[in-house]
């Protein structure tokens, strides 16, 4: 338990320093989300033997949005502050929860209101007072909208790998499958807004290779086979790391300050979330 817990934290820090590596690239967002998505698929399928199993039109399809996340996520770390991107993606429950009773037939019990009434609050925290441009995040408006859609496009997938779980016991339908579509169909839309390629360095290079291999193939080798071996609950709660590093590592290396607000929104979605979880706890053991 203890080496799966690791596992897991330690790929939740490397899931963390996506947005400070995206900012550290000086190719466009479109050209960091094309290379980052093709080698992490490349990655996710030589690491995970079920990644290359179950390919069906359900993986298909669930790989639409996990394509989007990754396009919106990448777009909007180029624009907005890497705390912003993913605070907004980590919003994602609070569609899940809109979504679970027309996608699963989940129904949404009062619990579930007051959680997403947090999310509501935090969101308003984030997009209500906007955010000066700055060198890292020129264009925080649209940014952040980006990342709006970008915890909508997770929900969306979030709730597809929940169908494709309960249905992987055939041995059909993997969700890792799914993953590794989504990825290398991120990395084929993003190919049409790639060239002309311009002036690039052997340091954009290097931190496309560390997005692909470590960043996104490594990081979700570790916490597939850790999730295996720990409860959901502690598994969610362990998770939390990436959005609590992520404006740490903006900070620490690129003085990338989202303000006050934006990190008051951040701290009251990471708390939700992590409350939300603990109750949840009885019905996930």
């Amino acid at each position: 338990m203890l080496k799966a817990r690791v596992q897991l934290i330690f790929g939740a820090l490397l899931f963390s320093t996506g947005g400070v590596a995206i900012k550290a690239a000086t190719l466009t967002g479109w050209q960091v989300s094309c290379f980052r998505s093709l080698l992490g698929g490349l990655v996710i399928l030589l690491l995970i033997p079920r990644a290359r199993q179950g390919l069906t039109w359900r993986s298909l399809m669930v790989a639409v949005p996990f394509a989007a996340t990754f396009t919106l996520f990448t777009l909007a770390n180029k624009l907005t502050t890497a705390a912003n991107a993913m605070f907004l993606q980590e919003t994602a429950p609070f569609y899940v929860l809109l979504l679970g009773p027309l996608l699963l037939g989940e129904r949404i019990v009062k619990r579930d209101l007051a959680f997403m009434a947090a999310l509501v609050a935090g969101l308003v925290l984030i997009l209500g007072f906007g955010g000066e441009a700055l060198d890292t995040a020129p264009n925080p408006r649209l940014g952040n909208l980006l990342g709006v859609c970008t915890g909508i496009a997770w929900a969306l997938t979030l709730t597809g790998l929940r169908w494709l779980a309960s249905r992987s016991g055939s041995g059909r339908d993997q969700p890792e499958t799914a993953v590794v579509a989504g990825c290398l169909l991120a990395a084929v839309v993003a190919g049409f807004f790639v060239f002309p390629l311009g002036e690039t360095s052997s340091i954009d290079w290097l931190v496309i290779a560390y997005l692909g291999v470590f960043q996104i193939g490594l990081a979700y080798y570790l916490v597939t086979r850790s999730m295996r071996r720990l409860p959901v609950i502690e598994t969610s709660l362990l998770l939390l790391v990436e959005p609590a590093f992520t404006p740490l590592w903006a900070w620490l290396i690129l003085a990338e300050n989202p303000g006050t607000p934006a990190m008051l929104g951040g701290a009251v979605i990471i708390l939700a979330i992590g409350i939300y979880s603990l109750l949840r706890a009885p019905a996930a053991s």
